[in-house]
């Protein structure tokens, strides 16, 4: 079996904010999507992506944020 690993492990801050981005448009476009539809797999299906939009909403925010210096 294939080693599926990551090869580059240093992920830099712009590719974050690109897929902190990608994954809010998935999210919201699948809550759209779903808040058409009809049936308990689309009622899951929609709170599953509405939650996905908020962590990604969140994380987008994090990257936004300026490094705080903590000093003792």
């Amino acid at each position: 079996m294939r080693n599926l690993a990551v090869k580059n492990k240093n992920i830099t801050l712009v590719d974050k904010k690109k897929y902190a981005k990608a994954g809010m448009s998935v999210s919201l476009g699948a809550l759209v999507v779903t808040g058409f539809m009809q049936g308990k797999g689309a009622s899951t299906l929609h709170i599953c992506s509405g939650t996905a939009l908020i962590g990604f909403s969140l994380w987008h925010y994090m990257l936004y944020q300026p490094k705080s210096k903590t000093s003792k």
